[in-house]
């Protein structure tokens, strides 16, 4: 029976809007986490498309979709912590990731206890034999935003994101290496980023 208690998930969530990603960095437009999620999303489902049609696997692309839309909702609690502090050593990135599994957990609590499984899924890995790869797509499609957002900052004539370019496209092409869905996506779609409106529009 539905109690009348009310529940804070959505609304927590709905605040992504608010964290600022690449905090150390000085942007020519702000990027939101909102935007972030949603740029992964949209290009995580892409990749597992490619990885289903081309290369003969069967993932669940509305699965990926979902884990990229939430992949960084523990940051509307911790923030978003700038990569090099993260990675910076194994002690740092395991207390993060600690970290990161307490805040998830906490934001779970936000649900309701017979909606809750449901949302549980999708920051918890399944069983499915094709899960280790959709989340290695996943997390390559964190990456394509990443570069995406560098190139989108070079074309605004700001200089500042040339370094993070250059290692997060050296990263990608060595997940390329294993990964051939991100070989065809910065082939076949990355070049048109940073064009002008006008300029895509030539292209139909």
């Amino acid at each position: 029976m539905k109690d009348d208690r009310t529940y804070q998930f959505f609304a927590t969530v709905s605040r992504m809007k608010y964290i600022e990603r690449w905090s150390l960095m000085r942007n020519a437009r702000p990027e939101t986490l909102s935007e972030h999620s949603l740029d992964v999303a949209m290009i995580a489902h892409a990749l597992c498309v490619i990885a289903n049609v081309r290369y003969g696997h069967h993932i669940d692309c509305g699965r990926a979709c979902l884990i990229g839309l939430y992949h960084d909702a523990s940051e509307i609690i911790t923030g978003d912590m700038p990569t090099p502090v993260k990675y910076y050593n194994d002690d740092i990135r395991t207390a993060y990731k600690k970290i990161e599994q307490i805040a998830e957990d906490r934001l779970l609590d936000k649900l309701p206890e017979d909606l809750k499984p449901s949302f549980e899924e999708i920051f918890h890995p399944e069983t499915d034999p094709e899960e280790p790869y959709l989340r290695r797509l996943v997390k390559a499609a964190d990456k394509m935003s990443a570069l995406i957002k560098c190139i989108e900052e070079r074309g605004s004539g700001n200089m500042e994101f040339h370094s993070a370019e250059e290692s997060t496209r050296k990263t990608l092409e060595t997940m390329a290496e294993e990964l051939p869905e991100v070989r065809d996506f910065m082939t076949e779609f990355l070049p048109p980023y940073g064009e002008t409106l006008d300029e895509l529009q030539e292209r139909c």
